[in-house]
């Protein structure tokens, strides 16, 4: 049923596509396509403008106009096989086997010269593909790194990696709400120590660290946490701690 009401709008040549709307709408009514935030069906949208404080850009805002009336149950069921599908995709995937091992850091010795060497111990290390079950993350201090920062910063092993658990996803492109969701069920079934947050100086990653913290409030933990900015060109630009 079309009537006239409120609804959110979005103007395409503000928005940035960081996606924190995204992760703000728990209706699951914006979506990230095409590089740019859009309302993917009107019944979705309840028109209470939860999304529009999020915003960096200020690119969303509540006209009102006609539209499909705000289907709640609807709602509810298109998130629902959201996640269903993110389960799925999880389960199919052979790369979701489980390891923790010891890093070639340890096990080979050093040698003159020789370029950095890995400090990863654990697999998975993809956010979307990690059990919030699985055994190295209990007690783990955990590194958050943003998909492109290992090609920004080339020392990432050994400066931010070693003696941590890696989780990496892009913020932009990947389902905000799931990493929201994932993240919650870590911080609840596991004492996870500290968190290091490696994110790009670029407006994008800015919603690593909101879904972290979106995470920790509903999981009702307070972890130490630093955010760790990395320019374009590879150096640190900025660092930020809060204390748990």
């Amino acid at each position: 049923m079309t009537m006239r009401r409120k609804i959110i709008t979005i103007d395409e040549e503000l928005c940035d596509a960081c996606g924190q709307c995204v992760t703000a709408c728990v209706e699951g009514a914006i979506a990230i396509v095409d590089g740019k935030a859009r309302v993917v069906s009107d019944s979705y949208c309840d028109g209470l403008g939860a999304c529009i404080g999020g915003c960096p850009r200020g690119a969303l805002s509540i006209v009102e106009r006609a539209a499909e009336a705000f289907d709640e149950h609807a709602a509810q069921e298109h998130v629902r096989e959201q996640r269903q599908e993110a389960e799925q995709y999880i389960h199919q995937c052979p790369s979701t086997r489980m390891r923790h091992f010891a890093p070639r850091s340890e096990t080979e010795p050093p040698q003159a010269g020789a370029p950095s060497r890995p400090a990863l111990s654990t697999w998975p290390v993809q956010l979307r593909l990690v059990a919030p079950d699985a055994p190295f993350l209990q007690g783990a201090d955990l590194l958050v790194a943003a998909d492109c920062t290992p090609f920004a910063y080339p020392d990432l092993h050994r400066d931010f990696l070693t003696g941590r658990v890696l989780l990496c996803g892009c913020p932009k492109f990947d389902d905000q709400e799931y990493y929201v969701q994932k993240l919650t069920a870590i911080f609840k079934y596991n004492e996870i120590r500290s968190i290091v947050v490696l994110v790009m100086e670029v407006p994008c990653c800015g919603g690593m660290p909101v879904i972290i913290q979106k995470a920790m409030d509903a999981a009702g933990r307070r972890v130490p946490l630093e955010i760790v900015t990395l320019g374009i060109e590879g150096a640190v630009t900025k660092r930020m701690k809060t204390a748990a």
